[in-house]
């Protein structure tokens, strides 16, 4: 296994100065100038902007600006904002708490709700639990996420007035009070995305269970007395993990970038929310660390996945 980690790694990471390059060079010939909203200042003068370009490094050509940004970013340094005078790194480490709070749980309940529900579908198909929790995730994945965030603002904050439609970032939670009104404020965001997620994910339990219902070393286990649990726990969901195993894999690096469509909707002040801002304000530093380190996350947790299969299928052999 030893031999394959770092065959992977040392595929990975000409993979990600790839990556590193596309990314940068769509965002430098992207429209839009960063020092634009300076512009419009009459307090800031052309001979202060040129000023600001040279110290920014604006004024380099596009592969000077890309060897050095990837210098800095190897030693840690994410370079600092365009928009405002703080350094990217901190800018995101202000974000990533409300994002692991709000995409981070949803995540946790979607796989916790998602993964009972999709086996018993699958045990119980044709049925009528079978078809209520099809008709569930249906409409969990066919609705977009905006729409049912608006429904659950009117319902529950216009209509009924229990829950807050926009998201407090100043609150702190130092007493019950706080933590009851933080509760409350996460309860929609949070409800939004666990709906969206679970559909997709018990969708994909369900096909991958009834799969392996139907192969014969199922019907070996039955034949062999085993009860019904015992195959399905030992056997048949060991197998059926395979496929799923990717699909969250490549569903957790989402954690970090944020729910950019919930995040706009109920104001949560989250990565995707910074990403949105960022792009709008063609702050490049903040946009290309933020899509960067998605990429390394992908390609990390790829990795952990195809290590993962050979804890669950030990056929599985590392070349």
């Amino acid at each position: 296994m030893g031999k394959y980690l770092l065959k992977r790694v040392l595929i990975a990471i000409p993979t990600l100065v790839a990556i590193s390059m596309v990314i940068y060079l769509v965002l430098a010939l992207a429209p839009g100038d960063p020092l634009g909203e300076m512009a419009n200042s009459p307090s800031i003068t052309a001979e202060v902007q040129e000023n600001l370009r040279r110290v920014l490094g604006l004024d380099q050509p596009i592969h000077i600006r890309y060897f050095k940004w990837a210098a800095a970013f190897v030693t840690g340094n994410m370079g600092y904002s365009y928009v405002s005078p703080v350094p990217v790194r901190e800018l995101i480490f202000q974000r990533l708490p409300t994002t692991l709070w709000i995409v981070g749980l949803a995540y946790l309940f979607s796989v916790l709700v998602a993964f009972p529900l999709g086996i018993l579908s699958a045990l119980k198909r044709y049925t009528w639990l079978d078809q209520l929790a099809t008709t569930f995730a249906f409409a969990g994945f066919s609705i977009p996420p905006f729409f049912t965030g608006l429904i659950l603002i009117i319902t529950f904050s216009v209509w009924l007035g229990w829950l807050p439609f926009i998201y407090d970032s100043t609150l702190i939670v130092s007493d019950f009070g706080s933590l009851i009104a933080q509760l409350k404020q996460s309860i929609m965001p949070i409800a939004v995305l666990t709906l969206f997620q679970t559909a997709v994910l018990m969708r994909y339990i369900r096909a991958a269970v009834i799969e392996q219902l139907n192969l014969d070393y199922v019907r070996t286990a039955y034949a062999k007395g085993l009860s019904s649990w015992q195959v399905i726990i030992r056997h048949v969901l060991r197998n059926a993990l395979i496929p799923v195993v990717t699909l969250i894999a490549l569903d957790i690096p989402a954690v970090f970038t944020g729910a950019l469509v919930t995040e706009q909707v109920f104001r949560v002040p989250g990565i995707g929310s910074l990403l949105i801002d960022s792009i709008n304000r063609s702050d490049t530093p903040v946009v290309m660390s933020i899509t960067f380190i998605y990429a390394i996350l992908i390609v990390v947790f790829n990795l952990i996945a195809d290590l993962l299969y050979g804890v669950l299928d030990p056929r599985i052999r590392y070349l």
